[in-house]
């Protein structure tokens, strides 16, 4: 494995970063205010939150390859550490950083976001640090996921509800389910099936809250559509299948934010939900997802 140069590029460190799915995190940021009646008129405090939401992400994503340095060495030498572009001291170094500063933007807008903060973080360590030696490894991630909802929540002073409880179950299902299919990536196929039936449950808690608001309905579909898509991809296991599969269902996360957030009656925030699913499937084009 290379040492890695002084410094890395800024094109190394956005592929270290997964920043192509950045817009995911702040349509799960949108979906957290809204279901908790939080929307604010302070720009401000709302970008905070997004860039602390991004660092904690992107943190994570840097440590994830951090960790997995030696694997990645045998298993994905295209990887930017295996292939001498960063070192891995330096990969962590910048991963914890960033979990740093992410925090600290968030004691800046509320102590409880702050705390819930401080078990995202957490979690995403552990998931880092985990992630090859467990098969609960999907169920973390999916957490990492599920609380960004009430971490934005509180950090611009909204309550946690029923309705933001709901979406941060059917997010944590979603994320696992994909999760495990990302597990396969590396020997391109899926192994069993039958882990990826969780999927199911994002689908009826959505299904559950467009019932409530035909205008989410529309959402529903496309969601619905996009996803089958996926999991056609997932079974028909042609070469790169899996890696495709896995990042149109990354992109799909947006969506169900979009179905749940138009169910609460903000369909000008689902229609940024979408936006924002357009624009990762464009940035994966030049970074890739995952």
């Amino acid at each position: 494995m290379g040492q890695g140069a002084a410094a890395m590029s800024w094109r190394v460190a956005l592929t270290l970063g997964r920043v192509s799915n950045l817009p995911t995190v702040w349509t799960n940021a949108l979906t957290g205010i809204v279901l908790a009646g939080g929307i604010t008129s302070n720009p401000g405090g709302l970008t905070l939150l997004l860039l602390s939401l991004s660092l904690l992400y992107i943190g994570g994503m840097f440590l994830n390859d951090a960790f997995d340095a030696e694997i990645d060495a045998r298993e994905r030498t295209s990887r930017p550490i295996p292939q001498g572009l960063a070192s891995r001291a330096m990969v962590f170094g910048a991963g914890f950083a960033m979990l740093g500063f992410g925090l600290a933007g968030l004691s800046a807008l509320d102590y409880d976001s702050v705390a819930i903060g401080l078990l995202l973080a957490g979690a995403i360590v552990l998931y880092d640090w985990l992630h090859k030696r467990t098969e609960l490894a999907p169920l973390i991630m999916g957490l990492c996921r599920a609380l960004i909802l009430p971490v934005a929540a509180h950090a611009l002073q909204g309550a946690v509800t029923i309705q933001l409880l709901m979406a941060a179950i059917a997010l944590f299902c979603y994320v696992a389910g994909l999760t495990y299919a990302a597990r396969q990536e590396a020997f391109d196929r899926v192994g069993r099936i039958w882990p990826l039936a969780i999927l199911a449950v994002p689908f009826f808690i959505a299904s559950l809250a467009a019932a409530h608001n035909p205008a989410a309905l529309p959402f529903l579909v496309l969601l619905a559509l996009w996803t089958a898509w996926a999991m056609a991809l997932l079974f028909r296991r042609y070469p790169g299948d899996v890696g495709q599969a896995v990042s149109r269902l990354i992109a799909g996360i947006s969506l169900l934010d979009a179905v749940l957030i138009a169910a609460s009656g903000a369909l000008g925030v689902a229609v940024i939900c979408l936006l924002a699913f357009g624009l990762t499937l464009a940035a994966q084009r030049y970074i890739p997802g995952t």
